[in-house]
């Protein structure tokens, strides 16, 4: 212990604080100093390989269904009102299960909540694919797929906990981003599996989507093992109840130290406007493409792909572009790069639906103006989960957990308001969830860190004294603190 404090220095990286032991890997805490994809024979690229591609198992099966919707609605006798009902079940167990998750990932680790909520949900969808015989029984199957996305919480606490500061917000939006193209994943697949289920194997089209609903069962089962098998949630061995100070924490004072945060709950709120923006997207995209263009079946699900699949790069980009205006503006900087690349992928998703609205639209221009509406709104996510692990490191699981169900909340809102009933057209119900999204971005500029500052003030607090996230127990985010 001894010659590891005479190794260790304090290292500045352009106004993010760390420690180094020498290696430049690591800093005092075990968590990497930045991201290395590449790097396999390490515990914290394991971790992260593992987290996203656990997520993005999830992603393919909660959005399974819509690509092949054409094909059940037969055989579940669907009404064009049940896709609807469907999809706000999904979003319903979004949220209950995100908001679980919280304090089970702060309680338990987030290694094991995700691998066994994996699992768990694998098993409920087999289940509810065989015995779904109406559309009671498909919402059932939405349901528990959308209960699956719980671990996005998961993912983010995970990375969150295993990369320092001068990583996290990269370490976020990529392990997020890349898990997030499991959406465009099963628009493409999905479609193909299926034609191959009855054409191949010459299943019955009445049961042919059961079949085909084997293939994100058995995704979720094969990640689960795996992140089960992974030996520790954090690196260094640490037990996962012991967060980063080595102190039991009880689960009253894990939950009231983000809810009593009213950061979190404005994070919640804008993220259900970028995040929920894109729930939104992928649960009508394909269906919008089929209806409005006369696609068939595959050629919708490609063209619906291309909104999801932005995640591979946009999500991760936000993340970059998180941490480098911190490196010149700290937290300040994170808030305005999140409130204009929010708006602009707001006016871009209003621009979206009034070109759908054309009398003939153009399907490669319509294709383009979403794709571009795709990158901004994912990068918001991103740069969104680049200022969550600054807001409580205590209740770090509790604050992901509102902020990720938040995007789940807004998607319900906006389905409810817009896409439910006959009142809006696809195209107007898709313009307003951009107005929607532009109105709910402004109220990042109230978000404030006493030793931060926000979009319009500067700090509030000197650095000896208690840091934002500070609970009352000493557990303050002094190692996450940017102080330009």
């Amino acid at each position: 212990m001894v010659a590891m404090e005479k190794k260790k220095k304090l290292v500045e990286e352009e106004g993010c604080y760390y420690y180094d032991y020498g290696s430049g890997v690591v800093d005092e805490e075990g968590r990497a100093t930045a991201l290395r994809p590449m790097a396999l024979s390490r515990p914290h690229t394991q971790a992260f390989h593992l987290a996203w591609m656990s997520l993005f198992a999830c992603f393919f099966a909660a959005f399974a269904a819509p690509p092949i919707l054409p094909a059940m609605r037969p055989a579940l006798v669907l009404a064009p009102s049940d896709s609807s009902a469907a999809a706000v079940g999904s979003l319903s167990a979004t949220l209950v299960g995100r908001l679980s998750m919280g304090p089970a990932c702060d309680l338990l680790g987030p290694r094991r909540a995700s691998g066994v909520a994996s699992l768990v949900c694998a098993l409920a969808l087999a289940l509810a694919a065989v015995f779904a015989s109406s559309p009671a029984g498909f919402v059932a199957l939405r349901f528990v797929a959308g209960l699956s996305l719980a671990n996005f919480v998961a993912n983010q606490h995970w990375m969150s906990r295993i990369f320092a500061p001068s990583a996290v917000g990269l370490a976020n939006a990529v392990a997020a981003g890349w898990a997030n193209v499991g959406s465009a994943a099963a628009q493409v697949v999905m479609p193909v599996a299926y034609d191959a289920v009855v054409l191949r194997l010459g299943v019955p089209v009445t049961v042919a989507w059961r079949v085909t609903y084997l293939l994100p069962c058995a995704m979720l089962v094969t990640t689960g093992l795996a992140v089960l098998a992974f030996p520790y949630d954090l690196p260094g061995g640490r037990c996962p109840g012991a967060g980063g100070g080595g102190k039991r924490k009880s689960f009253w004072a894990v939950v009231r130290g983000g809810v009593g945060d009213y950061r979190a709950w404005l994070l919640g709120l804008t993220y259900g406007y970028c995040y929920g923006v894109e729930l939104i997207m992928e649960n009508v995209a394909a269906d919008f493409f089929r209806k409005r263009f006369r696609l068939p079946m595959e050629a919708a699900g490609a063209a619906a792909a291309c909104f999801g699949a932005m995640n591979a790069v946009a999500r991760p980009a936000g993340g970059v572009a998180s941490d480098e205006v911190a490196k010149r503006f700290g937290m300040r900087g994170r808030l305005w790069a999140l409130w204009a690349v929010q708006s602009a992928g707001a006016v871009l998703c209003v621009l979206v639906g009034r070109m759908g609205a054309e009398e003939a639209p153009s399907l490669a221009a319509t294709v383009a103006v979403m794709v571009a509406c795709a990158a901004f709104v994912q990068a918001a996510s991103g740069l969104t989960f680049g200022i969550v692990p600054f807001v409580s490191k205590r209740s770090l699981g509790v604050v992901s957990g509102m902020t990720a169900s938040g995007g789940a909340v807004g998607a319900i809102v906006t389905n409810r308001l817009f896409f439910s009933g006959s009142r809006y057209t696809v195209e107007e119900a898709i313009s307003c969830t951009g107005l929607i999204s532009l109105l709910c971005t402004l109220p990042v500029a109230l978000i404030h860190f006493r030793r931060q500052g926000g979009m319009f003030c500067g700090p509030s607090a000197t650095t000896g004294e208690e840091d934002d996230g500070g609970d009352g127990d000493g557990d303050g985010d002094d190692d996450y603190m940017l102080l330009k």
